[in-house]
């Protein structure tokens, strides 16, 4: 097989492939079937899309053959208010029950969240799974420590005043404020030079989240430990994140202790025509 196949006696000869493909390195000769040029695979950027576009499955590539790729089952569909109520029902988890996370949910959850976009389909997002209550109540405290120091330095400052202190103070009366007792903790990274990191790693996260609801699986984004990962070194080394990486956001997953019941309401969205 070349890297680039097509099926002759399925292809159309419709070009639906060579519109779609987004560096516009497949080419098709009037008569002719789509083709790429080997001097231009390079310019491949491996999404895939020539394969999920063609009607007739004519098309594969050498890391995407046709086979591996599943046929999209659009029915039933899903309607409009099934879908408004399933993204309103997600809900940032604070209160976990003492259900354990097996690793086999965890892998499977992270499968699907792979399947995020990223800038140019670079799929360089890295995941790191923390779990034991141990390692968790470490970086809770390392958390912890790095707002004390702050309050030592700047009690003046508002952040200082009007939420570190009372988080140290909860922490001291035995409550973790931080990671929530939370059983999992999943840090998203991307190497530095990736320039799009930050978003890339959002969207992954957003899509974990929202693929974790069918699993009866609850989580929060930790902003906390967020801002102890960019200003301590000793809560980034805790974490471990791969040689070379930024964690752009940690999340907190586990079972929801409790079940929720109706949609709260949201202000109205703020929009300007042009």
């Amino acid at each position: 097989m070349g890297w680039l196949t097509v099926d002759e006696a399925s292809c159309r000869q419709d070009g639906i492939c060579v519109a779609e493909c987004p560096r516009r390195i497949i080419a098709m000769e009037q008569g002719g079937f789509p083709l790429v040029a080997t001097e231009r695979e390079r310019f491949c950027m491996h999404c895939g899309h020539c394969v999920a576009v063609c009607p007739h499955g004519a098309v594969s590539v050498a890391e995407f053959p046709r086979e591996a790729c599943p046929v999209i089952d659009d029915t039933p569909g899903l309607g409009w208010e099934p879908v408004v109520q399933f993204l309103r029902s997600r809900r940032s988890i604070r209160v976990y029950g003492e259900r354990e996370v097996e690793r086999p949910t965890l892998q499977k959850l992270i499968e699907t969240a792979r399947y995020a976009p990223t800038a140019s389909n670079s799929q360089t997002v890295h995941w790191t799974v923390v779990s034991g209550r141990e390692k968790l109540t470490q970086l809770s405290e390392l958390t912890i420590d790095w707002m004390r120091g702050v309050v030592a330095a700047q009690p003046a400052t508002a952040a200082a005043a009007s939420m570190f202190r009372p988080l140290v103070t909860a922490w001291d009366g035995g409550t973790d404020p931080i990671l929530r007792n939370a059983p999992i903790l999943v840090v998203a990274s991307a190497p530095k030079e990736a320039s799009n990191g930050l978003v890339d790693c959002t969207i992954a996260l957003t899509t974990l989240e929202l693929a974790a609801l069918p699993l009866s699986l609850g989580t929060c984004w930790a902003g906390l430990l967020q801002a102890a990962l960019l200003n301590a070194a000793g809560a980034r080394e805790a974490v471990g994140l791969p040689t070379g990486h930024t964690a752009h956001y940690p999340m907190m997953v586990g079972y929801p202790k409790f079940a929720y019941h109706r949609l709260p309401e949201r202000q109205e969205p703020s929009i300007t025509w042009k």
